[in-house]
C-alpha cells in the first residue's frame, strides 16, 4: 500500500471538488489502479482527456522527445510544434486560423471575443449580443459563466459579463425570436451538452441554427470542447451534422493528458484577431502542441470507425435494459439514465471495479477511444447489472 495524501489535500487543497473517496496512483491504458493496488476500468478517461487513456507508450514517446527539446519559449519566437499543430487542425477542418490557449473556458473566451470583434467590424458596435442555448455550459471564468445556459452556476458570482440571450434548445422558434429582437454577433452552442445531461440536439435543429446564422449574418461558434477531437465518432462533431461554422472551440481530448485549448477561425473570422487583441503566455506550449500533433495524427478512419462501434454497442446493450431509462449522446460521449439512484449505482459501479461519472442525474461515460473492446463490455455488463440490481 503507498501512503494516502487525503489529509494534505484537505488541509492544502482549496475546498472546490467533491471528491469520490479513490486516490488514484498510476494507470496504463484504460485501467487506473489505486494507492492500494486495486484495478479499475476507466470510463472517464481524466473528463475526456485522456484520449488514448493512462501512460500510452507512443505519446509518452512523443511528449518526451519534444521534453528534452525545449519546454517552453513563449510566443514572442516562432515554434515547430505549434505550427505543426495549427496545420493539422487547419487541414482536418477546413479552418483558416487557430489561436493557442490552456484549456477550454480559455478556448470560449477566445471564442466569444473573436464573435465580438468580427460583429463590431462587420455589423457595428452595438452587436455584441451572443445567444447560447439553455442548459449549456461554457466554463468557469466569469465570462465563460455569463455564456452557460443554467442558472445554478450563476449563483454568487453575479453581475457577470452582459450580452448573453438564452435560448431553448431544439427550438428554432426560440432561436429566430432573440436574432429578430436583439443586436446578435453570433449563436454559441454545444453539440453534445455535456453537463447539461449528455443530451445531443436534434439535426433539423442544428441544420436550422446554420441557416439562421447565415440569414441575419451572425457567426455560428461551436464550442467542442469536450465534443472534439474523435469523441463523437468524427473528429469534431460538427462534421457528424454536416454544417460548417464559423469558429470552433476545443480542449480536453485535444492534448491526451495535458493542458491546451484552440480557437479554429473560419473563413469568415480568420482575420479578426490582429496583434495585442489577445495572447497567452503559456498557449501553444511546445509539449503541449507535440502531444496534440501525436493525438491528431492517431485520431485517423480507423479510430473512428472503432468509436462508431463501440458507441453502437453501447447503445444496443443498454437501450431497454433492466433499470435503465434511457440513453443519449454522441460517440463515446453517453449518458445513461437510471430508474434507480445514480449516486448509489455510480458508487455500486466503483466497488465493482469501474470509474463512471455522472452528469447531473445520469450516469456519464467517457472512456479512451482506443478502450479494447472486451474491457468495455466487461464494464457495460457490470453497468447492466448494477442498474437491474438497484432499480
Amino acid at each position: 500500500m503507498m501512503k494516502s495524501f487525503k489529509n494534505e489535500d484537505k488541509e492544502y487543497i482549496a475546498n472546490t471538488y467533491a471528491r469520490f473517496d479513490l486516490e488514484i496512483s498510476h494507470g496504463k491504458g484504460a485501467y487506473v489502479y489505486d494507492i492500494n493496488g486495486r484495478e479499475y476500468i476507466d470510463l472517464a478517461s481524466g473528463i475526456a482527456a485522456n484520449t488514448l487513456g493512462m501512460a500510452d507508450d507512443e505519446w509518452v514517446e512523443a511528449v518526451h522527445a519534444q521534453l528534452k527539446k525545449c519546454q517552453h519559449t513563449s510566443n514572442l519566437y516562432y515554434s515547430e510544434p505549434c505550427v505543426r499543430l495549427a496545420e493539422i487542425l487547419c487541414k482536418r477542418t477546413g479552418a483558416k486560423k487557430v489561436f493557442f490557449g490552456n484549456s477550454g473556458a480559455e478556448a470560449n473566451e477566445c471564442a466569444i471575443k473573436v464573435a465580438r470583434l468580427w460583429g463590431t467590424e462587420n455589423k457595428g458596435e452595438e452587436y455584441y449580443n451572443i445567444i447560447t442555448l439553455k442548459n449549456s455550459f461554457h466554463g468557469r471564468t466569469i465570462t465563460t459563466l455569463a455564456a452557460t445556459g443554467q442558472d445554478v452556476f450563476h449563483k454568487y458570482f453575479t453581475p457577470l459579463t452582459q450580452g448573453f440571450l438564452y435560448g431553448e434548445a431544439n427550438n428554432l422558434e426560440s432561436i429566430e425570436a432573440l436574432l429578430k429582437e436583439n443586436k446578435c454577433c453570433a449563436v454559441m452552442m454545444e453539440l453534445v451538452q455535456g453537463e447539461g445531461g449528455v443530451l445531443a440536439l436534434n439535426r433539423d435543429f442544428v441544420l436550422g441554427v446554420s441557416e439562421l446564422c447565415q440569414k441575419y449574418n451572425v457567426l455560428l461558434v461551436l464550442d467542442e470542447v469536450q465534443t472534439g477531437n474523435g469523441r463523437s465518432g468524427e473528429l469534431y462533431a460538427y462534421q457528424c451534422y454536416g454544417i460548417e461554422p464559423d469558429v470552433v472551440s476545443t480542449a480536453k481530448g485535444l492534448g491526451g493528458g495535458l493542458p491546451i485549448g484552440a480557437c479554429m477561425m473560419f473563413e469568415k473570422t480568420k482575420d479578426t484577431l490582429k496583434p495585442s487583441l489577445h495572447g497567452s503566455t503559456f498557449g501553444g506550449n511546445p509539449i503541449a502542441c507535440a502531444s496534440a500533433v501525436h493525438i491528431l495524427n492517431r485520431i485517423d478512419d480507423k479510430l473512428l470507425n472503432e468509436v462508431k462501434e463501440k458507441s453502437a454497442y453501447i447503445f444496443n446493450t443498454l437501450n431497454g435494459a433492466d433499470g435503465i431509462e434511457s440513453v443519449s449522446g454522441l460517440g463515446l460521449m453517453i449518458g445513461i439514465k437510471t430508474t434507480g439512484d445514480v449516486s448509489v449505482i455510480l458508487q455500486k459501479c466503483m466497488e465493482k471495479g469501474i470509474l463512471p461519472i455522472k452528469a447531473k442525474n445520469k450516469l456519464r461515460l467517457l472512456p479512451a477511444l482506443n478502450i479494447p473492446m472486451e474491457l468495455l463490455v466487461k464494464a457495460v455488463e457490470i453497468i447492466k447489472q448494477v442498474a437491474s440490481e438497484n432499480k
